[in-house]
């Protein structure tokens, strides 16, 4: 008898499509909830990593531009915790390395390698060659060239705003272990690091490239 009422309550739900939905809807939530919320509260997840640094206003432009030309559609920046990732691109990646990346730049198309760990792998001439032609450096590449970055200056107008909100937003101040003299203290402090980018190349400005360059040199250079 307590079978068959067992096998009607199935029926029940199995046969009403609006209460499997809901239901269904209920589960994956609960599950989700049981998954996501601990990690919100985990230093590990939640915390930057010893040696993390805010990016200089140069790298942060690069950062812009890496988004622009849409880098991420080929290349990832998440080393999973796999052998053979780790062989090739080196330690996986770990959460505490992006809290302050917005929005994050993970990934998961690789047409192209991993850059998670590419800071400092190759010169910046190497880089520099790659971009303006990159099957000159790589003859198997199917990546498309980006010359006009090597012509184009980078445009400083909105700068200070970016290092400002993202100052403010993370609590990142002069005080903090993390400034490491990289300009993210007073505004006076952050119009210096941008009158660097102006003062470059005899005064007439960073290059897209270089400020991309100077992105791509600090990736993954930060975990110890």
């Amino acid at each position: 008898m307590s079978n068959n009422n067992s096998q009607n309550k199935h029926e029940i739900v199995e046969k009403n499509v609006g209460l499997m939905a809901i239901l269904t809807v209920f589960a994956i939530s609960f599950g989700a909830l049981v998954e996501i919320t601990p990690l919100m509260f985990q230093d590990d997840t939640t915390k930057p990593v010893d040696g993390l640094r805010p990016l200089t206003a140069l790298e942060m432009e690069g950062r812009d531009i890496y988004v622009r030309e849409g880098c991420y559609n080929c290349h990832s920046q998440m080393i999973r915790p796999f052998r053979d990732e780790v062989e090739r691109y080196g330690h996986y990646s770990v959460a505490g390395e992006t809290v302050w990346d917005h929005p994050f730049q993970w990934g998961s198309k690789r047409t192209g390698p991993d850059l998670a760990r590419v800071g400092e792998r190759y010169s910046d001439d190497w880089h520099h060659a790659h971009l303006m032609d990159p099957r000159a450096v790589v003859p198997e590449s199917n990546m498309p060239a980006f010359p006009w970055l090597d012509e184009n200056r980078v445009d400083t107008t909105h700068t200070l705003k970016k290092l400002q909100i993202f100052r403010d937003s993370f609590g990142i101040d002069k005080s903090s272990d993390r400034y490491d003299g990289k300009g993210y203290g007073s505004d006076e402090e952050l119009q210096a690091d941008i009158a660097k980018i102006e003062a470059m190349n005899d005064g007439k400005g960073a290059t897209e490239m270089q400020a991309l360059i100077a992105y791509l040199q600090q990736l993954g250079t930060h975990l110890k």
